[in-house]
């Protein structure tokens, strides 16, 4: 997972159960109200352009052919960039019942920005503004995981393929497999020196051959605040659960995560993690300086 600060490009456990849908109304009409003060001022002109720069490239590659393809079965760049700001809550639920995340996030898919409310109180917030982390709570118990590790981690799960689109990330199309039954392109992405900041991170994506849908994933993390002395996670194996579409874009409705082994069917070993994507929405407005540091809150070193 990285923070990716380019314009052009990409654990807390929550003691509530009858509280948990109003909490999450609250925190979804909070971020409805704050959509009424400020548009979605990118013009056409620049998304046209930034599609037709990212078409060119890929299409140049095979492996960015698929990538392409996939972008395409998925709604299109275009209308991933059109349709404005995204937001959607994100339930992070380790089976171990350690390191729960889940947050109600908006997610400034044009230059990578993001927003989190807590699913139980609405006051804690967290983000990054482009540049900097930052962090609001009543207190240290708010959010009990790296905030600034976790700001835009959601979205390269759930914006997958669009978060590759950009400069600085490298395709290369591996052979073909089958996966639980289907035959899949294959396209592993990793990204140039200096590029966010995790740039030893890849992603191995498996691409339906016949609907050219996301089917499953591969990564690791390198993060090099969990690995100051370099290395990585082992690998892991990302399975999308059920699709909905909204205005016009394709996403999984939820994750199942696994240790890869691959001497297990389909290289799938020990089931870890599930995942609930749910409230997902596209807004054409945020309210100004939605994104910044609000007074008051501290920024993440």
């Amino acid at each position: 997972m990285k923070i990716t600060v380019k314009i052009v490009s990409l654990f807390a456990v929550l003691a509530f159960v009858a509280c948990k849908e109003t909490s999450k109304k609250d925190v979804s009409k909070t971020t409805v109200e704050k959509t009424e003060k400020a548009g979605y001022h990118i013009p056409d002109s620049w998304i046209e352009k930034r599609v037709n720069a990212a078409n060119k490239r890929l299409n140049a590659t095979e492996a960015g052919k698929v990538l392409w393809s996939a972008m395409e079965a998925h709604g299109g760049l275009k209308k991933w960039y059109a349709n404005g700001y995204l937001s959607f809550r994100f339930n992070y639920q380790p089976l171990n019942g350690k390191g729960i995340r889940d947050s109600y996030q908006t997610i400034d898919t044009w230059s990578n920005k993001a927003r989190h409310n807590s699913i139980t109180d609405k006051n804690d917030i967290f983000g990054w503004d482009g540049s900097e982390a930052w962090v609001q709570a009543k207190d240290s118990t708010s959010f009990e995981y790296d905030t600034k590790f976790w700001a835009l981690t959601p979205i390269y799960f759930s914006g997958q393929p669009f978060v590759f689109d950009g400069e600085g990330v490298n395709l290369e199309l591996l052979p073909q497999v089958e996966f639980k039954g289907a035959m899949q392109n294959v396209v592993k992405v990793t990204y140039d020196k200096g590029v966010g900041s995790a740039p030893d991170d890849y992603y191995i994506m498996f691409i339906n051959a016949k609907t050219n849908l996301l089917d499953a994933f591969k990564y690791i993390v390198s993060y090099p605040e969990y690995f100051p002395n370099g290395g990585h996670a082992p690998e892991k194996i990302t399975v999308t659960q059920d699709t909905t579409t909204v205005k016009g874009i394709v996403f999984a409705k939820g994750f199942k995560t696994y240790w890869s082994n691959e001497d297990k069917e389909n290289g799938l070993g020990e089931y870890i993690t599930k995942i609930d994507v749910s409230d997902i929405n596209f807004s054409d407005k945020v309210e100004e300086n939605y994104f910044s540091k609000p007074e008051g809150a501290k920024i993440l070193k």
